[in-house]
């Protein structure tokens, strides 16, 4: 009869022979496998090896090439702009770029007007109602609310204050009153304004951003088209990034008729989208030409074609 014990030691030697034959298994494959793992992972170190060194030639090269670009802005742009008056403003999140555009217009000889920086406040839909009645209450003698757009549109309506503020007019405003106007826009946290803001600009550089992701994208990214639009009665530059869905340049480019009113730069984060910028502002303003330019859809070159 085969009792309890039997099966435990039956069970036993099974179980034990499983492990024997692993442990001899894997020490016959130890060797090969091994073996083969160092190879592979000393094939993937050098290819990443390689890959970070690519990389850093990369980098060193984009270096290269932003230091070419500054270096030859005084031989590309020197005086073109001499005598000239140019506003930038400044969008959302275009700060940094608009710094650069402000360098090479200095380059180029221009007389900066104005800085001043458009806070998203402006563009939030949320706070349509309350800039439309600061809009109507800030208009002063000189800037006058019978020329703002009489609609309740509250962008459209602080835009074109904004634009009759900075901008050159058949009547000058006084600098008591671009002051301000440009004081109550500040005070309400709507724009940041750089010391020595005056009006009489013969053109606008408008410097945008990385384009807003947050739920109210798409309405914050046609309200920067409005304040555009309203800036475009005098010479105008809009000037930019390719990055992200619905950016500015983008939306401008895909309009058929501000296509033809605007002149757009797409890489102005680069120095040579900043040297552009200068160079499509001189082209704007002295030639009177509208072009788009850059790296992105729509752009018919890197820059403007050389001035005879």
């Amino acid at each position: 009869m085969i009792n309890f014990r039997y099966h435990v030691v039956s069970l036993t030697a099974v179980f034990l022979a499983l492990a024997i034959g692993l442990v001899v298994g894997t020490a016959a494959l130890n060797g090969p496998v091994s073996e083969n793992l160092r190879a592979q992972l000393t094939a993937l170190n050098k290819d990443n090896n390689a890959k970070r060194d690519q990389v850093n030639q990369y980098k060193e090269e984009l270096t290269r090439n932003q230091d070419f670009a500054n270096e030859t802005a005084p031989y590309v742009l020197g005086g073109k702009l001499a005598t000239r008056k140019v506003a930038v403003v400044a969008l959302p999140g275009g700060g940094e770029s608009a710094d650069g555009v402000v360098k090479m217009l200095t380059v180029a000889g221009a007389t900066i007007t104005a800085r001043v920086t458009i806070e998203d406040k402006f563009i939030d839909p949320n706070n349509a109602n309350e800039l439309l009645d600061l809009a109507d209450q800030s208009s002063q003698p000189t800037i006058s609310a019978a020329s703002l757009p009489s609609n309740s549109d509250g962008v459209e309506t602080a835009g074109a204050l904004l634009a009759l503020t900075l901008q050159q007019g058949a009547t000058p405003a006084s600098p008591a009153d671009v002051t301000a106007v440009l004081a109550a826009l500040s005070k309400a946290g709507y724009i940041s304004v750089a010391d020595g803001a005056a009006g009489g600009a013969e053109e606008v550089v408008l410097v945008a951003g990385v384009p807003p992701t947050d739920k109210d994208a798409a309405k914050k990214t046609q309200n920067a088209v409005t304040v555009a639009a309203r800036f475009k009665s005098h010479p105008l530059v809009v000037a930019g990034t390719s990055v992200g869905d619905n950016n500015l340049v983008s939306e401008i480019r895909g309009d058929p008729t501000l296509v033809k009113e605007i002149s757009t730069v797409d890489n102005a984060s680069t120095v040579q989208g900043q040297v552009a910028t200068a160079m499509a502002g001189y082209e704007r303003l002295v030639q009177n030409k509208i072009g788009q330019y850059g790296l992105a859809a729509g752009a018919t070159s890197l820059v403007p074609s050389a001035a005879p």
